[in-house]
């Protein structure tokens, strides 16, 4: 009968912890911005992925705060296309690495290690795991849809 009880109180503790920490996930910031800065993208510019097709550092002359983070931009008209239209150029998954949403990890991404698809900005990790991302991102991208509402926090405007 103690050995039952024990068993019980295991089950349990671990049955808390796990719900803690699924609470403590939901919790988290919708855009990534690491662990001392609140810029999104580490400065970088989101509206030029689409527009000049790479990697471009913001300046602080042009910074516009969205869903609790600092976005910077090259120029003004990039401001200010964000600024009208923030989904359509914030990246997937609030920047958090695309392939490791699709297993409901919050990971960070590198901003030039990116892929523009259907219209849509995702960052990964690293080269190597844009590869693997890559080889089956439509599946990836199905079951990230489904981790991301989950794990952050999407009230934060």
């Amino acid at each position: 009968m103690k050995a039952i009880s024990l068993s019980l109180q295991s089950s349990l503790v671990v049955l808390l912890l796990a719900l803690s920490a699924y609470s403590y996930a939901a919790d988290e910031e919708p855009i990534y911005t690491g662990f001392f800065s609140s810029t999104a993208l580490s400065g970088y510019d989101a509206v030029a992925y689409f527009m000049q097709g790479k990697a471009v550092k913001g300046a602080d002359a042009y910074a516009f705060h969205w869903r609790g983070a600092r976005w910077t931009f090259a120029n003004r008209a990039h401001m200010m296309a964000f600024q009208t239209s923030p989904q359509q150029y914030a990246p997937q998954y609030g920047g958090y690495c695309a392939y490791a949403m699709s297993d409901g990890r919050l990971v960070s991404a590198d901003p030039d290690v990116f892929k523009i698809h259907n219209g849509k900005l995702y960052l990964n990790y690293n080269k190597s795991v844009q590869g693997h991302w890559l080889a089956e991102k439509e599946l990836f991208i199905q079951q990230a849809d489904g981790h991301y509402p989950k794990l952050v926090d999407l009230t934060i405007k």
